[in-house]
């Protein structure tokens, strides 16, 4: 039984915040967590960012939109603010994910353009059947990459086992200290490869690390990841 990682897109018009998203001006939002506590609730804490000016306007615009209810704003950092809300509408494929194949959202942000979803199934048979359901309910959605957890470590944070290596052993022998306690040279000769290499191979796993960490809405597919070409539900 082997883990399988799938990355979509998920049209608005089939997901929650779709008046939220379309009516805040350059709005994005970042799900911290989800909780779904019946099948026909979830409660996510989402992180939100927009201009000062669309802020304002936030609270009044999630009032309308009716896919949330109990909207509270947790706490307001840096002109981001973290809500708690439920989530009471067009949340059939959430629900089909998290209760029907016991699946995991591993990250989930939202902006005009979409949701875009990195999912963990127990098995491709669980993914499958989320397809079937997807196409029975007329849930439009993109596929941007699926991958098996034991093609390598690369299921966290998009890394190949020789990014993740490398970049553990920089950090743990001091390549990251100012002044740095080993060189990349030493490091290239650690792992009898060349500098060009070891350079190379630290910038794409650098890579990896923010599309996967730190960026908000779609990611590009990774050079080191064999993907499926995108397949669309429309």
């Amino acid at each position: 039984m082997t883990g399988t990682i799938a990355e979509l897109k998920v049209d608005l018009e089939d997901f929650a915040l779709e008046h939220t998203l379309t009516t805040v001006t350059d709005l994005s939002c970042e799900v911290e967590r989800l909780v779904a506590s019946d099948p026909e609730t979830l409660m996510p804490f989402l992180w939100v960012e927009a201009p000062p000016s669309a802020l304002d306007e936030l609270e009044d615009v999630f009032a309308t939109d009716e896919t949330t209810d109990q909207v509270e704003c947790i706490t307001e950092l840096y002109g981001e603010r973290l809500y708690r809300m439920h989530w009471i509408r067009r949340i059939e494929l959430l629900v089909q994910i998290l209760v029907e194949e016991e699946g995991t959202i591993l990250s989930a942000s939202g902006s005009a353009d979409g949701w875009h979803l990195r999912l963990l199934f127990p098995t491709r048979d669980a993914l499958s059947r989320t397809d079937d359901y997807c196409r029975s309910h007329d849930l439009k959605y993109e596929i941007l990459s699926i991958y098996n957890i034991d093609e390598g470590r690369k299921g966290r944070f998009g890394l190949t086992d020789a990014q993740q290596d490398t970049i553990v052993a920089a950090f743990e022998q001091g390549y990251y200290e100012i002044p740095r306690e080993i060189d990349s040279e030493e490091l290239a000769t650690e792992f009898d490869i060349s500098h060009q290499a070891l350079s190379e191979r630290l910038r794409r796993g650098h890579k990896a690390l923010v599309k996967n960490t730190v960026m908000i809405g779609p990611r590009a597919s990774d050079d080191d990841r064999d993907e499926q070409p995108p397949t669309s539900r429309q």
